[in-house]
């Protein structure tokens, strides 16, 4: 779902594309724009269809367990941390959620996206534009990647930098790999958690927990078959907070969709909260958040209503530090794993000193145990100078 002026997006099997030599220079196209690439970053392979490496300059992919890739290309104006983000985000949908009914295992699904050549398309500028090159895959535009961290996620700008990563990519997921009941689909590997997610779809538009959508935008939807992506994505983005700091009102989604966190959600629609609980998706984020290298001060993990972003952070598991900066961890209670960077990097704790076992574990890392449960859990840190705990601060070298 989009903004309440425009038109929802939906998955797009064809994208019109802006092309090399009419937009940007056609040095890019020979890789001009990944010479200080991050690792895993690369030239688009040879070997991809010429509308590609016209169009776009990076490339990375996530492969998958039957060796095929799914691609993620890339404009030159996105960042190499907006391009790591968003295959954290794509690998978090695809990482196995033990003990759950559709994801204790979901190899099927990242096999069959690749099989059905799934590609994440991320572009320049935003959604409002219309290229002459066609070619196939999903699109997720740079002003809409925010990076944890950087300006547009810690002021949670929904105007001008709205998230839309978690729903696009999910689109991506939920179009090539999990499977859509109908026309205009392809074939999925899960049907009986589309029919879950249809039914509970069904629901939500014929009790309006959609909102007062436009007859035009449901004739559009059921059209092209989307409305059940439509609404997953809803659920989804308020499951992970991505809604929580909208000020307007207690919905998401612009406030057309009827809830804007867990609470909300199991309160108003207990059939998507149920498709959350234990389903496919699981309670936390499972990729390595990198914090923009411009960050300075604390990045709490632990939810603070005076702090937006953390309204999404809370969900964050695992964090690297990036750039030289000195900054500070706020951890919660997912037993997190945080990496520090090359600045003075210090971890704040809920309790006091004597209730944590610390440890020095091979591999240069420090374990910090809460004694105390459903609190700060078991952390692994590394490159971290500095505990400050309630009652006492602790220089990592002098007593460890």
């Amino acid at each position: 779902m989009k903004n309440q002026g425009n038109t929802a997006a939906v998955v797009l099997f064809l994208v019109t594309l802006i092309a090399c030599g009419f937009w940007s220079s056609p040095a890019l196209c020979k890789g001009a724009c990944i010479e200080e690439a991050a690792p895993g970053i690369g030239a688009v392979p040879a070997s991809m269809e010429p509308g590609y490496k016209r169009a776009f300059c990076k490339y990375t992919k996530v492969v998958a367990p039957n060796g095929n890739p799914i691609h993620i290309f890339a404009q030159d104006k996105i960042t190499d941390l907006q391009m790591l983000r968003a295959k954290g985000v794509l690998e978090h949908y695809l990482t196995d959620c033990p003990g759950s009914l559709y994801g204790e295992d979901k190899s099927a699904v990242a096999n069959r996206m690749a099989d059905n050549g799934a590609a994440l398309l991320l572009l320049n500028g935003s959604d409002d534009r219309w290229f002459p090159v066609r070619v196939e895959g999903q699109p997720l535009y740079q002003d809409e990647i925010q990076v944890e961290g950087g300006e547009w996620y810690m002021n949670q700008d929904y105007e001008h930098h709205r998230d839309a990563t978690f729903e696009e990519i999910l689109h991506l997921v939920h179009d090539f790999g999990i499977g859509v009941d109908g026309p205009h689909s392809l074939p999925g590997a899960l049907p009986g958690l589309q029919a879950r997610i249809r039914v509970a779809q069904q629901h939500a538009l014929a009790n309006g927990l959609m909102g007062d959508l436009p007859e035009e935008v449901v004739d559009e939807w059921t059209r092209e078959n989307s409305l059940s992506q439509e609404y997953l994505a809803a659920v989804v983005d308020s499951w992970y907070g991505l809604w929580g700091a909208w000020p307007w009102n207690d919905r998401g989604m612009y406030g057309q969709y009827c809830a804007k966190d867990r609470n909300g959600l199991r309160q108003n629609d207990p059939m998507g909260a149920a498709m959350m609980d234990n389903t496919f998706f699981h309670p936390y984020l499972t990729y390595n958040a990198r914090i923009d290298p411009g960050f300075e001060g604390t990045f709490s993990l632990r939810f603070d209503p005076e702090l937006p972003y953390t309204h999404h952070a809370r969900y964050l598991k695992d964090v690297t530090l990036t750039g030289d900066r000195s900054s500070n961890v706020r951890v919660n209670g997912y037993n997190n794993d945080i990496t520090g960077n090359s600045g003075k990097n210090t971890v704040l704790f809920s309790g006091n000193y004597a209730e944590y076992t610390i440890r020095l574990r091979s591999g240069f890392s420090i374990r910090v145990e809460d004694g105390v449960s459903n609190r700060d859990g078991i952390n692994t840190l590394r490159d971290i100078e500095v505990l400050t705990f309630q009652d006492r601060v602790l220089v990592l070298g002098s007593e460890t």
